[in-house]
């Protein structure tokens, strides 16, 4: 798996023109969103690891294998939420610049799926997940009974929520994960989270969303 009239007007200008800037990039050679990373030549046990079973190294797979395949499974799973909850924003949404974010979401979280994490989980053994989590059950629940400036201000504040978490973890993966594959996808998918991260918060700052310090990023 978020300040008055002529401020306002200027934080709109501004998100916009960051969004048009992004699918300009995104639209050139080589800058189609998330790119899939260049796995490294070391390709991991392709069969799910047990306490008892040695990987092809002879080596019993240790407790941070175990953390890299639940850091995928977890990534994966929070992925589709991301999708769905893009999807919501392109149907109930009445700002464009809430729509262009959502549709952002769907294309790279798709993408990051697709052409990261599918490919790893199924050299390392781990299952695609079969749903969105129950917590993010319940938030797409909620969001789909708002409309209008209500639901874009849910969704905002949600999405500046998880991309704060996303980041720490992501960051967090990348600096402990023992796999090579892992351990790039953790690295370069910090890098698109912390832009999805700036931009929500803009466009959090063009609408008046008001933030919880816990929800405030510390980029600036």
């Amino acid at each position: 798996m978020i300040k008055k009239s002529i401020a306002a007007s200027l934080g709109i200008l501004s998100v916009t023109a960051v969004l048009a800037a992004t699918a300009a990039i995104a639209q050139a050679p080589g800058g189609g969103g998330a790119q899939p990373p260049s796995m490294p030549s070391q390709q991991p046990n392709q069969t799910t690891p047990t306490a008892s079973m040695p990987d092809s190294s002879g080596n019993t797979p240790s407790a941070q294998n175990y953390s890299d395949q639940a850091f995928v499974s977890k990534a994966m799973q929070g992925g589709q939420a991301e999708v769905q909850l893009g999807q919501l924003a392109q149907e109930k949404s009445q700002s464009p610049d809430v729509k262009q974010f959502g549709q952002k979401m769907v294309s790279e979280h798709s993408q990051m799926g697709e052409k990261w994490f599918k490919p790893v989980a199924k050299q390392m053994g781990v299952s695609e997940p079969k749903g969105t989590s129950k917590k993010d059950q319940k938030l797409i629940a909620k969001l789909q009974a708002l409309n209008g400036a209500e639901f874009d201000n849910e969704y905002i504040r949600c999405m500046v929520k998880d991309h704060k978490q996303d980041l720490k973890e992501f960051k967090s993966e990348a600096d402990a994960a023992q796999n090579p594959n892992v351990k790039q996808i953790a690295q370069q998918g910090t890098e698109i989270i912390d832009k999805h991260l700036q931009l929500i918060e803009q466009i959090a700052q063009a609408h008046n969303v008001n933030l919880d310090e816990k929800e405030v990023s510390s980029i600036k």
